[in-house]
């Protein structure tokens, strides 16, 4: 299993890095596209429908409506706002699963969720890559959920004692939620100094690294919510040793929508 991920971490870096650092405009939205593709392929697997007519039926209404999003940019605005309203509404199907599961309504309204769920986070990254230092964001706002996910994996591991949500993913402690926490608040008080930014700047960007991570805890959970109500390990074996691509992109999902948003109110670009 080591040997599986280690090769594919091998293969896929270089293709992640140059698809999101060094392309850009339709290029970078194609490519972004394909990813997002896939996971909702994926995605129709988790909403209940195992036959491959349904599930790449699926993946192709989600290419044709990332077409549209990318020929009407000012839906973006829109789209974004949504992702804010579905995380919230995300964050109270968790925390009261499993007679949330009463409300998805059933496997079409699971579809519905899928969408809610990709095509924000595809735009996100298009608005992202238009803004100034739009790589530096993109690395920024993976470097915050990768920092907590491995912050929480060794805090977890050695002082989770507390189940953060037992009926969704027995795994995950609150010890291992504050320990990712302070790790990606580190990162972004020592990111603070470096460059200098005033106090006021600081504590705004610390409070959106708050909200950032406790979002991406929640796209984590939900796929895991949607999981475990299909009997599902894993979202598909796409990538050997490591899942499949819902699995990777789960809590980025929720995170980039966020991160745009909070940077959007702050000024840092226009929608």
């Amino acid at each position: 299993m080591l040997k599986q991920r280690i090769i594919t971490a091998a293969i896929l870096l270089p293709v992640a890095i140059i698809g999101f650092f060094l392309l850009h405009g339709l290029a970078f939205a194609i490519f972004i596209g394909l990813v997002v593709a896939l996971g909702a392929w994926e995605w129709a697997r988790l909403a209940g429908f195992a036959g491959q007519p349904v599930r790449i039926a699926y993946a192709a209404l989600v290419v044709v409506l990332l077409a549209v999003l990318y020929q009407l940019p000012a839906l973006a605005p829109w789209l974004l706002a949504l992702a804010v309203l579905w995380w919230l509404a995300a964050t109270y199907l968790v925390l009261t699963y499993p007679q949330s599961s009463r409300l998805w309504g059933g496997s079409a309204g699971s579809l519905v969720i899928g969408l809610a769920i990709l095509l924000p986070s595809w735009q996100a990254l298009v608005v992202l890559k238009q803004w100034p230092l739009g790589n530096w964001l993109i690395l920024a706002v993976m470097i915050l959920v990768w920092a907590a996910d491995i912050g929480a994996y060794f805090s977890g591991k050695t002082f989770g004692k507390r189940k953060l949500a037992p009926q969704v993913s027995p795994g995950k402690s609150w010890e291992g939620l504050i320990g990712g926490l302070l790790t990606s608040l580190l990162i972004t008080l020592a990111v603070g100094i470096y460059r200098g930014w005033s106090v006021r700047e600081l504590v705004l960007a610390l409070l959106g690294a708050v909200a950032v991570v406790l979002i991406s805890v929640i796209g984590d959970l939900t796929e895991s919510m949607f999981k475990r109500s299909s009997g599902i390990k894993d979202s598909s074996q796409l990538l050997p040793g490591h899942g499949g691509v819902m699995d990777r992109i789960d809590s980025l999902t929720a995170a980039i929508p966020i991160f745009a948003v909070l940077l959007w109110l702050a000024g840092w670009g226009v929608l």
